[in-house]
């Protein structure tokens, strides 16, 4: 009865204290959880050879690279016939790069080189001059250079070791755009604003923050875009105008929702969530066999044999149950706090949420990752 008693007053101090502290989320500015429509990045991909290996290239069974050393070679007034070409010091690789945006001509970006063949590891290897291309297949960037891999493979069968993945490996700085996506802001006189995740009333929040500050000139197309009309005296300066906007505070809104991750025990949830009345009983049972030997001697100047004897013992021990009972004011971070101090693990926590959750108590969306 103590331990109820200790228990409720514990409940009743969660629900004056922690149920206001977490019921409110935290402002954040505009440029944190949205970005301006139009401001992109862009993908781009290429192939080509990497030299300089020390014998962890392709063989014979990559056709790929034969071909493209032997197409190479000829580009250079080198005629060589694939039969004759043996050099497992060359690997084909494909290369991948994102190009930022408002990046210039000049500019380097960073690519990745990843081998396509049969090659071991392209660690020490150099890449030669390589086109990246776009989506629309124009060429923005040209690639060379060093490759570092930042891993190894050393040995040789089952007695070898290995870290990270010496396949892949990384060109800091080893692209140079040669050509550039011109992104024009406001160039219609408007700007559309693009919510990071979708939500009705953080999309009003927004459009009234705005309107507060420069007057009716936004509204909310939809939950994940607000336009925004550019003031007249922002025309020749847009991105001021952005800039101003971007500093403005909001208070996002969010789904209530909990998150699990069952591996670790981790259970993650927002202060939004409500909770319905309702009564919470956790108990254990536990069943524990043990089983013991014993030596079993003959009687003396007998013909007998010593022998080996045992026994089990069965034991079932019943915990006694703990009982909640959850007001509806409660909230989540309220439960969690009981279901601690009657000592239920992350993972009955788990497993009392998600039948919460089936009885109808919980509002909120359940998550396991």
């Amino acid at each position: 009865m103590k331990k109820i008693f200790t228990l409720l007053t514990l409940i009743l101090c969660l629900m004056f204290t922690a149920s206001t502290v977490f019921a409110e989320s935290a402002p954040a500015r505009i440029k944190d959880i949205a970005k301006i429509q139009g401001v992109r990045s862009n993908q781009l991909v290429g192939y080509g050879l990497v030299v300089g290996l020390q014998g962890t290239g392709d063989d014979d069974d990559a056709p790929q690279m034969i071909s493209s050393t032997v197409a190479l070679l000829r580009s250079y007034g080198i005629t060589i016939n694939e039969s004759e070409l043996d050099s497992d010091n060359v690997a084909a690789v494909m290369l991948t790069a994102t190009l930022p945006p408002f990046i210039r001509e000049g500019d380097t970006i960073d690519v990745t080189v990843s081998s396509m063949g049969n090659a071991s590891s392209i660690q020490g290897g150099t890449l030669l001059q390589a086109p990246l291309r776009a989506a629309d297949g124009e060429v923005y960037a040209v690639a060379q250079g060093a490759i570092s891999t930042g891993g190894f493979i050393a040995g040789n069968g089952g007695n070898s070791a290995q870290r990270n993945f010496p396949t892949v490996g990384l060109i800091p700085n080893g692209a140079i755009v040669e050509r550039t996506v011109e992104d024009e802001i406001g160039k219609n006189g408007t700007v559309s604003l693009s919510l990071g995740i979708a939500d009705f009333t953080t999309a009003t929040r927004i459009a009234n923050a705005i309107n507060d500050a420069y007057g009716q000139i936004a509204q909310a197309a939809n939950p994940g875009r607000i336009d925004i009309r550019i003031p007249n005296y922002y025309r020749a300066n847009v991105v001021e105008f952005v800039s101003s906007i971007e500093e403005l505070s909001v208070t996002p809104d969010s789904v209530a929702k909990i998150v699990f991750n069952e591996r670790t025990g981790t259970i993650v949830m927002g202060g939004n969530v409500s909770v319905d009345e309702c009564a919470i009983t956790q108990g254990g049972l536990s069943i524990r066999v043990t089983r013991d030997m014993e030596i079993s001697q003959p009687e003396p100047f007998s013909y007998g044999t010593t022998m080996k004897k045992y026994s089990e013992e069965t034991e079932v021990e019943e915990q006694p149950s703990n009982s909640i009972v959850m007001p509806p004011t409660t909230n989540i971070n309220d439960i969690i706090g009981a279901l601690n101090a009657v000592g239920a693990t992350p993972r009955d926590c788990i497993s009392i949420l998600q039948a919460m959750k089936a009885a109808g108590a919980i509002h909120a969306v359940l998550e396991i990752i």
